[in-house]
């Protein structure tokens, strides 16, 4: 992949059924990021099992398949290019991956593609109370996901048909409006995943639409600013005991600047030191800014000093940290629970690289989904698809930080059994050292 393109992560959400993955591997093709040989051995494939019309389907679901069985997949198809951009796809068949995905690793979507489908009753079942249309839309607006193109898809169902797609387009504009999505800002596109139609280049069956291709659209997304005027924040990925060189920690920047000979900390085991060196690629560099994987090598410090979940930050700024006597509110949305979540329960916290044990002190608020107002106050319990303001107090010392302060380091996934129970934000906290 060439690096003279800007990069962005894009994720695909929607309700099943609305043509998720038939769209996209028609458009990985279209773009050339599936080859054609490739393309018609899927096409074969299809016809082999009858199913001529999932061709394109089979691009992403043989990478779901390859995914079930542990094999690395082939880069193409996962990433793509427009004329100005590249990107790299998190496919989200599921909840479960869906965050994980977003939550964990350098993953973070920057912008999402929701595909909706024309087909009559099928959109309205997206968007109904239960839908995941609404679920994915509010879990993207909750994971801080800002950018959106709707596909509008199926239109060969549709009949090409300007008033169904208006239709369409009025309904989910109400819904991302209540969720809080700026509607105006958002391309609707109308698109066939199974024609390929209005993906990379117009289709005349639509004469009556003015407004770009879908590959147009989302190469029409902005790069996101790097927070590099904030205060530093590297959450550790891994600390190494290197010959020669002793002790180096890895991370990926996410917010402000790191020097060489800057003085530094590492909470929450306060070790103080100073940058003698930093490596990108394994090449050396004199500074590294948000979004750069670095490796760093500091005066002094032992295994002991860092690990996994820790934080780098400047002693002017130090990263925030909660301990089991201090406690975070967050609002959260449970995504799959077996029976129900009470006060007491202990699941383990996913925060950047930390993972902590952390108990669910208080129920404060249940909320609802769609609006945020205030359904109970102090509810007895929570459930799946329901929306809340919590208290949690982690076992072991954590470093988190306010969503609106440092949005990389205030998201949260609280994990169960293997699953993602919940995700959420971190809307306040109380550190806890005074009671130390």
């Amino acid at each position: 992949m060439p690096t003279d393109k800007k990069h962005l992560n894009l994720v695909i959400i929607g309700h099943i059924d609305h043509g998720k993955s038939t769209l996209m591997g028609a458009m990985l093709i279209k773009s050339g990021a599936v080859s054609d040989r490739e393309a018609r051995e899927l096409e074969k494939l299809a016809k082999e099992f009858d199913r001529e019309s999932w061709s394109y389907a089979y691009v992403f679901d043989r990478l779901k398949e390859e995914r079930q069985r542990g094999i690395t997949i082939d880069l193409a198809f996962r990433k793509f290019e427009t004329k100005t951009k590249y990107f790299t796809i998190i496919d989200a068949p599921g909840h479960a991956d869906f965050v994980k995905n977003m939550i964990t690793g350098a993953s973070q979507a920057d912008a999402a593609i929701l595909v909706v489908s024309g087909k009559k009753g099928e959109m309205e079942v997206g968007i109904a109370a239960n839908g995941q249309t609404r679920e994915h839309a509010y879990l993207a607006q909750t994971l801080g996901v800002k950018q959106l193109v709707v596909a509008v898809n199926k239109a060969d169902v549709y009949d090409y048909s300007e008033a169904r797609y208006n239709e369409v387009k009025d309904a989910t504009s109400e819904l991302l409006k209540s969720i809080g999505f700026p509607v105006k800002k958002i391309p609707f596109v109308p698109v066939s995943g199974i024609k390929a139609e209005n993906l990379t280049e117009k289709t005349d069956k639509l004469s009556w639409y003015d407004g770009p291709t879908l590959l147009e659209a989302i190469d029409g997304f902005e790069i996101p600013a790097k927070p590099t005027n904030k205060p530093l924040r590297i959450p550790i990925q891994d600390a190494y005991s290197i010959k020669g060189t002793g002790v180096v920690p890895v991370g990926r920047v996410e917010t402000g600047l790191l020097k060489k000979n800057d003085k530094i900390v590492i909470m929450p085991t306060g070790f103080q030191g100073e940058i003698r060196s930093i490596e990108m690629h394994h090449e050396e560099i004199p500074q590294a800014e948000p979004g750069d994987n670095i490796g760093f090598s500091i005066r002094g410090i032992t295994m002991a000093d860092v690990g996994r979940g820790d934080v780098m930050g400047h002693p002017n700024d130090v990263p925030t940290v909660v301990t089991p006597k201090g406690n975070w509110t967050g609002q959260i949305i449970v995504i799959w629970h077996p029976t129900v979540i009470a006060q007491g329960y202990t699941p383990v916290i996913h925060a950047h690289t930390a993972q902590v044990a952390a108990k669910f002190s208080e129920l404060i608020k249940k909320l609802d989904q769609k609006t945020g107002a205030v359904i109970e106050d102090n509810p007895k319990f929570l459930k799946r698809n329901e929306a809340a303001i919590v208290k949690l107090q982690p076992l072991k010392k954590l470093c988190i930080e306010k969503y609106e302060e440092f949005p990389e380091l205030g998201r949260f996934a609280v994990r169960d059994m293997g699953r993602t129970a919940c995700v959420g934000i971190v809307k306040d906290l109380v550190p806890g050292e005074a009671e130390d």
